[in-house]
């Protein structure tokens, strides 16, 4: 069943100083969906470097998220159909393998303010930014 995948910066404003954007984060993520290995190391290194979260923190934060989403692994598949549609569509290599892992997990839906707004990748996948 198609679902929505959620970007690194949804799951950092979950934890935000941002209000408005903190509720939009929680509304979508409360509805379901899937995330990646790779988001939970970026959402790792956001949290210590940029949030300055302490390892405790940073371990409580991440487990509450594991919690609330199925985790995608990353695999050779996830990395070779990552690279196509990096070079198909332009995508920096990190977030061609974002949108891979949500093709990968049958989603239809990728939640990101990172990436073009409304484009449609392999026919299947829209990229929708929750912030717009």
């Amino acid at each position: 069943m198609p679902g929505s995948f959620f970007d690194t910066n949804v799951l950092v404003y979950l934890a935000s100083g941002e209000p408005a954007k903190a509720e939009r984060a929680e509304s979508i993520v409360a509805g379901g969906g899937t995330i990646s290995v790779q988001v939970l190391n970026e959402t790792a290194n956001v949290a210590r470097r940029k949030m300055r979260l302490s390892w405790e923190e940073t371990h409580a934060f991440l487990s509450m998220i594991r919690g609330l989403l199925p985790v995608e692994p990353v695999t050779i598949e996830t990395h070779e159909t990552g690279l196509g549609l990096a070079e198909r569509y332009g995508l920096s290599t990190f977030d061609a393998m974002i949108a891979a892992s949500a093709l990968l997990a049958d989603c239809d839906t990728l939640w990101t303010e990172d990436m073009q707004d409304e484009l449609l990748i392999d026919g299947r996948l829209r990229i929708a930014n929750p912030f717009r």
